[in-house]
């Protein structure tokens, strides 16, 4: 008789910030247009690697730039790196990379958004608070991107 698998176990082992950067490229003409609504653009991505055994460091990238509505002038530019260490064991690569994108990219989140709320607040502009983002749907739609490119372009399917 086979011996049962292990079951998965994951648990976060470090919270860090691995990168911040704050830019106001024209704090005059900035601090002019602050005051008008803001358009908002975040880019966001996740980084997950092995770093040994069942350590695996995460990065949750952010990256917000702001305008004034209906002005080309960027009011400020925020990218943040938050990043933390999270065993992983017993996982397949599909579940690993579940558990990379949807739930240390939710335990991350709250950090990178408290920490782009003080940037913006130091630099000198109205609060910015971003609302929470829902990775699993994000995740999921990622991967149906994915499958349809593949079944569109069968020649870059993987052996």
């Amino acid at each position: 008789m086979s011996e049962p698998a292990s079951s998965p176990q994951f648990s976060l082992q470090k919270i860090y910030l691995k990168d911040v950067s704050f830019e106001s490229p024209n704090p005059l003409e900035s601090f002019r247009l602050a005051n008008q609504p803001p358009d908002v653009n975040l880019n966001m991505n996740t980084e997950a690697k092995q770093l040994k055994d069942d350590l695996h460091e995460v990065v949750l990238n952010l990256t917000i730039t702001v305008k004034a509505k209906g002005s080309d002038t960027v009011l400020y530019l925020a990218e943040i790196k938050q990043a933390g260490l999270f065993s992983l064991s017993n996982f397949s690569d599909q579940e690993r990379a579940y558990m990379s994108n949807v739930q240390c990219s939710n335990i991350l989140f709250p950090f990178a958004r408290e920490e782009i709320a003080s940037l913006v607040a130091k630099g000198g502009f109205p609060q910015l608070l971003l609302a929470p983002l829902n990775f699993e749907a994000l995740y999921n739609q990622h991967m149906r991107k994915m499958a349809e490119a593949e079944r569109n372009n069968p020649s870059t399917a993987k052996h």
